[in-house]
């Protein structure tokens, strides 16, 4: 690859970098395991960079969610079932506000969905893409991309119960 194109490359990963990071962590589970994720997909990225043509964004990020979906498969293995009767045990000065104890929850809730489901909502709802350009960067139907949706969003809302509450606060906000 030449200067030029390598220069390209990091300036697309020093501008776009911790978005996709954001992503990547939401999509594995946890920071340390997005890191990971992320590292991949941009290894797969500059392999193919000067074939990129246009804006490199969406092919990176179509490359973390494939990684992840497929990873789980390939593995056999989904995240490990998470206990929610109680707010989570964390250190943050002995107090937890209610949001923030909502959120917490949240996390570790989406932790337990399919691999599918939780890619839905973080394009979604994270990243804020339509239904249609969920559809196209997971390489599936639009009617599937609701489904998916649905389903996880019930099992959220059964899992966290304050989920709804925080959904019309932050609504009300708007």
């Amino acid at each position: 690859m030449g200067q030029a194109t390598e220069q390209e490359f990091t300036a697309f990963v020093n501008a776009r970098g911790a978005a996709l990071l954001r992503v990547a962590s939401a999509l594995a589970g946890d920071r340390h395991a997005g890191e990971d994720l992320l590292q991949s997909a941009l290894a797969k990225a500059y392999a193919r960079w000067p074939r990129i043509r246009g804006d490199a964004e969406p092919y990176v990020r179509r490359i973390l969610y494939n990684d992840q979906v497929s990873g789980w498969r390939r593995r056999g293995r989904r995240p490990a079932e998470v206990s929610l009767d109680a707010l989570p045990d964390r250190a943050a000065g002995g107090h937890l506000d209610h949001d923030t104890a909502v959120r917490l929850l949240l996390q570790d809730a989406l932790r337990t969905l399919p691999p599918r489901q939780r890619a839905v909502l973080v394009l979604r709802y994270l990243e804020d893409l339509s239904v249609e350009q969920t559809a196209e960067a997971l390489g599936c139907q639009v009617g599937t991309v609701a489904s998916q949706a649905s389903r996880a969003l019930a099992k959220l809302r059964a899992q966290v119960p304050a989920f709804d509450d925080a959904v019309t606060r932050s609504e009300a906000l708007r």
